[in-house]
């Protein structure tokens, strides 16, 4: 913190930070809903409702994903070298969370209220112009936050505990409303002509407004809930002459870190992976299982579950097996796992769908896999939390807010071209625009499976095999808080 004159406040210098208080670590743990409904939303409504409800080609909604990502992935290093360098009464970060609240909701909310009997190109444009405004509002929460952890602790655990709540809570909070919508709203909407309210377009502003107003709270309660924190974080580097080369030049030495180049290649694959994984989401659990809206609802209810797995497990895996180890073991077991039930189904080795086996089957299954993939995101997003200190001996700065920056820079940047991969799938086995479960074809909805299960599987094992060339363990984490005097 920097005092009137722009100086730093003594205490960032002369006062060892008391220990993170469970209030505190709530706050900052409740932040991750704001994230986790946006993500929610753009994972597994978007493409259904402007394709299959709003009417516009699922082609021009993945390009237009596509667009707002690249776009958006433009403002992730901006805020995240910003934010390492801001100078201010409140820190480098808490500025940038109060100010992404208000736009971030308001641009929400109107993404799911698009002009009624608009052509294809209206609505194009306006998802273009609103996908954009909360992709980058998000960024201006997401990567100031998320840079706090390795500022809050600089334990090798207790940053994978952070995280640990963190990722819980932004998987509860983005399916606390999904569920929502599945048990209360979308029922409400079924009507002589609409049997499925998932398909009633009036339900969507509803959704839009009480998403939006979850992530107003999200945000302000995670800022003033760790606003006691700020005199105790990291401070701005000394006053200098940026330049763009200077600021190129410093971009450039910190990423340049061998074990980030294997993150943020691991990074770019699990991208392009889940874009097609949650853009075909519902449509499985729609189309492929034959699921109506309770009960995707009830499946969804689940992720609770998997939550609570991800939240104790990832603790124990770290301190167990490491970080990197636990990220490939439990890597492997969801990633390659997550596709089984669709594999069987292909090979006509499980019952018909409809009866209760299935329902079963595909809720226990998800709810395990779904509980090992927030193990693994928890496990990997310590380990790039570990890289600040290793490369702040390289480099001589802090570098918290790039390094975040960079990981959703490049999620961002590549994972739209998962989602056209998914609609690209979606082309080819002849699911239309549009079209309700009862108007696909047997054939289409094979194809789907058969196109997805070979594709989304090369990219997750090769996201694996790149992980295990990260270098930083919990000794080289100590021994670099030793040579820094941590």
């Amino acid at each position: 913190m920097y005092n009137q004159a722009g100086a730093p406040d003594p205490i960032n210098e002369t006062t060892a930070p008391p220990p993170l208080s469970r209030p505190t670590k709530l706050a900052f743990g409740v932040g991750a809903i704001a994230p986790g409904i946006t993500a929610a939303a753009f994972d597994f409504f978007l493409l259904i409702f402007y394709s299959q409800v709003v009417g516009l080609d699922a082609r021009l909604v993945g390009l237009a994903i596509l667009i707002s990502l690249v776009c958006d992935a433009i403002s992730d290093p901006i805020v995240g070298y910003w934010s390492d360098n801001l100078r201010s009464r409140w820190g480098r970060r808490h500025p940038f969370l109060y100010a992404s609240a208000i736009p971030l909701a308001a641009s929400y909310y109107f993404l799911w209220t698009p002009p009624a009997n608009a052509s294809q190109t209206v609505l194009f444009w306006y998802l273009v112009t609103l996908a954009v405004i909360v992709r980058t509002a998000i960024t201006f929460y997401r990567t100031p936050a998320s840079a706090l952890v390795p500022e809050l602790t600089p334990d090798y655990h207790e940053r994978t505990a952070l995280y640990s709540l963190r990722y819980s809570l932004a998987w509860v909070g983005g399916n606390a409303v999904s569920v929502w919508a599945f048990a209360v709203l979308f029922p409400m909407f079924v009507t002589a002509a609409i049997a499925d309210g998932r398909f009633n377009r009036d339900a969507y502003p509803i959704y839009g407004l009480v998403g939006a107003l979850a992530i107003l709270l999200s945000i302000l309660v995670s800022a003033l809930g760790t606003h006691t924190r700020i005199p105790y974080l990291k401070s701005a580097p000394a006053p200098r002459r940026l330049t763009i080369g200077v600021i190129f030049g410093e971009l450039i030495e910190t990423l340049s870190n061998r074990s980030f180049l294997s993150l943020f290649i691991a990074a770019m694959l699990a991208a392009i992976a889940g874009g097609l994984a949650a853009g075909l989401s519902l449509y499985f659990l729609t189309y492929f299982w034959g699921f109506d809206e309770r009960q995707t609802g009830a499946i969804f209810i689940g992720t609770f579950v998997a939550a609570g797995i991800g939240l104790v497990l990832a603790p124990f895996v770290s301190r167990k097996l490491g970080k990197k180890r636990g990220a490939i073991i439990v890597g492997l077991l969801a990633f390659v796992g997550a596709p089984v039930p669709i594999i069987l189904r292909l090979l006509d080795l499980l019952p018909p769908n409809g009866t209760p086996f299935i329902f079963w089957f595909v809720t226990i299954t998800n709810i395990l896999d779904i509980g090992l993939i927030i193990c693994f995101q928890i496990l990997f997003a310590s380990m790039l939390a570990d890289l600040v200190e290793d490369s702040e001996l390289q480099t001589g700065r802090r570098s918290e807010g790039v390094f975040i920056a960079a990981e959703t820079f490049i999620d961002k940047a590549v994972r739209g071209l998962g989602v056209m991969a998914a609609t690209t799938i979606l082309t080819l086995a002849g699911v239309s625009p549009g079209a309700k479960p009862e108007d696909v074809s047997a054939d289409a909805v094979w194809r789907m499976g058969a196109y997805y299960v070979p594709l989304v599987l090369a990219l997750w094992i090769a996201m694996i095999a790149v992980i295990a060339t990260y270098r930083i363990d919990r000794a080289t984490h100590e021994e670099n808080l030793r040579k820094l005097g941590s």
